[in-house]
């Protein structure tokens, strides 16, 4: 799968069923060339466009599966909301 695929997926907590939204943005170690984190805006906020709001960042570990267009995380959501741009 290639970063632009993982961008389109629709993430879900499997903690709750909720869907989370989409993948914006992923967290790279450049120097280990791994995923830290994917991050998805919190649904209804466009921390992109219109300032600092809020994101979900979901630790690469905390993934469970990744299909063709939905990627399983198990998160406690309440832990993985920052603001944008921290």
């Amino acid at each position: 799968m290639r970063l632009c695929e993982l961008k389109n997926c629709e993430v879900i907590n499997v903690r709750n069923c909720r869907r989370l939204g989409c993948v914006v943005d992923v967290d790279i170690d450049i120097c280990k060339g791994v995923i830290i984190a994917l991050i998805v805006p919190i649904p209804g906020k466009f921390c992109f466009c219109l300032g600092r709001e809020k994101e979900y960042v979901i630790r690469w570990c905390d993934v469970k599966q990744i299909g063709c267009d939905i990627i399983l995380v198990d998160i406690d959501e309440e832990k993985c909301i920052e603001s944008c741009g921290k």
